[in-house]
């Protein structure tokens, strides 16, 4: 997957680039990861990247014209999607990673600045995401934590593919506790199923954690997973009625 961030401050992606599974997967070729600046592409000759707001108003905005010209510089792949990082946009969860890994050859990320983008800029963008409710000073934080939810998931990356499986939101649920050697440490024993080797019970006190955990931390999840689950039961029920 070839990824092209448009950002004023290329340097940010430097160490997060060439540390951990994101180095290992860019020197596999399994991601690609261009930097654009869009003051390359200012024709004035103070490179400006900004502007104030038409009505007045607070703050500055990003110009279109340079922003257009660094993204209309950049390759083509068939399946392509122009991402703006932005605080209006589509909170980024699991199953957008899971699309946007799946779908995609090519992710164009722009990283706001500011107070923002002027919205001309819109009209170049497939899609609007965001890290969250809160304000960050731009945009590179949410677009690093795109391409690294991304990468993770896509095939060579993680050694173990079963790893993914089994992680937090995978199935709607939060992932159960996990515990490794010592089995006794300051008083903090390891759950004696885990050491029992009898692997379906194991399975099934995990299972049994997922849905405590849910419940406890995130009852949101656990009421959308109950939702999702008796959707699935009712499934075959109304497929029967049907063949009738």
């Amino acid at each position: 997957m070839r990824f092209d961030i448009v950002t004023l401050f290329p340097d940010c992606f430097t160490s997060v680039l060439s540390s951990g599974l994101l180095a290992k997967a860019l020197a596999k070729q399994i991601a690609q990861v261009h930097l654009v600046n869009p003051r390359d592409f200012t024709t004035d000759k103070h490179r400006k990247v900004d502007d104030e707001p038409y009505g007045g108003g607070v703050g500055m905005l990003m110009k279109p014209e340079p922003i257009f010209a660094a993204v209309e510089s950049l390759p083509i792949l068939p399946r392509r999607e122009i991402i703006l990082m932005s605080p209006q946009g589509q909170t980024i969860n699991q199953p957008l990673l899971r699309e946007l890994a799946t779908n995609y050859d090519q992710l164009v990320v722009i990283c706001g600045h500011y107070e923002g983008v002027d919205e001309r800029v819109l009209h170049l963008v497939t899609r609007e995401v965001s890290l969250g409710d809160f304000i960050l000073t731009g945009g590179e934080i949410p677009a690093m934590a795109l391409i690294n939810g991304v990468v993770r998931l896509l095939p060579g990356t993680v050694g173990k593919v079963e790893s993914l499986k089994a992680e937090s939101f995978e199935e709607g649920l939060l992932d159960f506790p996990q515990y490794t050697r010592p089995a006794n440490f300051r008083g903090w024993k390891v759950p004696e199923v885990l050491l029992s080797g009898n692997h379906a019970e194991i399975s099934r006190w995990r299972y049994e954690q997922q849905i405590k955990r849910t419940g406890s931390r995130r009852p949101d999840l656990l009421e959308q997973w109950e939702i999702d689950k008796q959707g699935e039961k009712q499934k075959p029920e109304e497929q029967g009625e049907q063949g009738q």
